[in-house]
């Protein structure tokens, strides 16, 4: 089964509303088998335009990652990163 992966890309608005965010999503992510394989660190936009921040989070099956966004306490900490950043996030569906 292949993997599933969360990737966002993200501009922060305010980076102090924006690390209880984060700080929750180390509490969530466990429950579905999900690391982190990126999560901020340098970047560089080689290409087109975007945000300055991107994550990348693998979770064991494409189900797992969607099952975590649709998770009613990640839902109410979306919230949070709405008011604190903007983005776009995607899930997206590895390779065997």
């Amino acid at each position: 089964m292949p993997k599933g992966y969360i990737i966002g890309h993200v501009t922060l608005k305010d980076s102090e509303a924006y690390k209880p965010y984060a700080t929750r999503n180390n509490e969530i992510l466990p429950r579905y088998g999900g690391k982190f394989v990126a999560r901020g660190g340098a970047s560089e936009m080689l290409e087109g335009e975007g945000h300055s921040r991107h994550v990348i989070i693998e979770f064991p099956s494409y189900a797992d990652a969607l099952a975590f966004y649709n998770d009613p306490d990640y839902q109410e900490n979306i919230k949070v990163r709405q008011a604190a950043s903007e983005g776009t996030i995607t899930v997206v569906e590895g390779v065997e």
